[in-house]
């Protein structure tokens, strides 16, 4: 019986973000939802069990909402960074969860690194 998309979704989630723990232990994580109107991602400390910065296309500032585009995507990336550096975060890991690492979801990590963020 075949899987459906789904469960393949949920398992490839668990092999990431088990495989990024294993590496990453200590530092801040990037992590990314999409769905098919928005994109929004949370730098949160896993240690602490807190989120320390956030972004979305939901935010109205940004003039994107309900349109997940590649553009939006990168703006979500560029607020994110600079939301970091106000937390006082350089350096997280990128958590893509169960998405490929393709279209919306590479703008948005390299909008990040460029500005700013190592990831």
């Amino acid at each position: 019986m075949a899987n459906s998309k789904r469960k393949l979704f949920l398992k490839r989630r668990l092999r990431v973000r088990s495989k990024l723990r294993k590496v990453n232990a200590g530092r801040v994580r990037l992590s990314v939802h999409r769905s098919n109107k928005n994109i929004s991602v949370q730098l949160i400390d896993d240690v602490q069990g807190v989120t320390l910065a956030a972004a979305s296309t939901l935010e109205k500032d940004l003039g994107f909402v309900g349109k997940c585009t590649v553009e939006a995507a990168a703006r979500v990336g560029e607020t994110v960074a600079e939301r970091a550096k106000k937390a006082g975060v350089t350096e997280a890991y990128f958590d893509r969860g169960g998405f490929i690492y393709h279209g919306r979801v590479k703008a948005l990590a390299d909008a990040a690194r460029d500005a700013g963020l190592k990831i």
